[in-house]
């Protein structure tokens, strides 16, 4: 039998969640049969799969070790071993979120590589040393980064520090309230100084590129791409802000070379001869600026809507 004490950082989620949380090897079908057989039970008494957990619930998990598997867990050696985030990456910082500036060559979250040095790694590594994360009290919940940018995408990356947070930065997310604008460097002009992008796109999982077609094609989903010139003969190429309304794979850099403006650097989409005169190690791209949009109901990120952060270390206007 094992037995939980819901914290702060366990509440407000379903019973099934947090159970495959923790114990990421158990069976769905085993978890289901126990909620149903009464082999899990919440403050005592029986629960549904859909009961969401309050802090201080007490939950009873009358399931065979074998079948539950290994209690999902992050060793403390590793999180002091590891490097931890420096002073020049965190752009912004309060109790529940901070923002970080993404240097490029770095991952966001370990590929299938499971390389050990991510910056979801150094943003443990940080709240761990200044004592406000300890995984040894933490049984489903562990600080996370709430966006994607690629390897060689520099830029803003948005970590919660605290599970209420998490969950409220992803449904702004779903919800298309937190606005993020790129500056990127084009290798040539687009016939327009300003437009709104449409095409269909669909991701090749084989060699991880992505097609970019006009029409709808099988399997394809529409993507839509806001770009406007800022200077059209900065650094032997053209430096342009672009937002993206949706946000697929690769958008950005697939996008503009479909209207033949690749990004300068872009060893996937790009030209390799204006790269090799170019100089740039990685493509000239990154998110440099980030709008959290006012929202008619309150909630625990109130404080930051309406308000503009922005990245002013961007390593190719340097």
């Amino acid at each position: 039998m094992k037995q939980f004490t819901i914290n702060k950082n366990d509440a407000d989620q379903r019973i099934d969640k947090f159970i495959q949380k923790t114990f990421p090897e158990l069976q769905k079908s085993i978890m289901y049969k126990a909620i149903r057989t009464k082999n899990i039970k919440l403050n005592g008494k029986r629960c549904d799969i859909s009961t969401r957990l309050r802090e201080g619930d007490e939950l009873k998990i009358f399931i065979n070790d074998e079948l539950l598997g290994k209690q999902k867990s992050e060793k403390t050696d590793n999180l002091k071993k590891g490097r931890s985030l420096e002073k020049a990456d965190i752009i912004y910082e309060d109790e529940n979120i901070i923002l970080l500036n993404k240097k490029p060559g770095i991952l966001v979250h370990s590929d299938s590589k499971n390389d050990s040095d991510t910056l979801a790694d150094r943003l443990k590594n940080y709240l761990h040393k200044t004592g406000e994360y300890n995984p040894e009290e933490e049984k489903s919940f562990s600080p996370a980064l709430c966006n994607r940018l690629d390897r060689n995408t520099a830029g803003i990356v948005i970590g919660a520090r605290n599970a209420a947070a998490l969950r409220e930065i992803n449904r702004k997310i779903r919800e298309d309230s937190v606005v993020k604008k790129y500056l990127c460097i084009l290798e040539s002009e687009p016939e327009k100084q300003r437009d709104t992008l449409i095409a269909w796109h669909k991701k090749n999982n084989a060699d991880n590129t992505v097609i970019i077609k006009k029409d709808e094609f099988e399997g394809s989903r529409k993507i839509i791409t806001k770009y406007r010139v800022l200077d059209n003969k900065y650094n032997g190429g053209v430096l342009t802000e672009i937002e993206l309304v949706t946000g697929r794979t690769h958008q950005i850099r697939a996008h503009m070379a479909f209207i033949g403006c690749p990004v300068l650097g872009d060893t996937k989409y790009g030209n390799p001869e204006a790269n090799k005169k170019s100089g740039f190690k990685y493509q000239a791209l990154c998110a440099y600026r980030l709008l959290f949009k006012k929202t008619p109901e309150s909630n625990l990120l109130s404080y930051l809507e309406g308000r503009e952060f922005e990245n002013r270390d961007i390593w190719f206007l340097q």
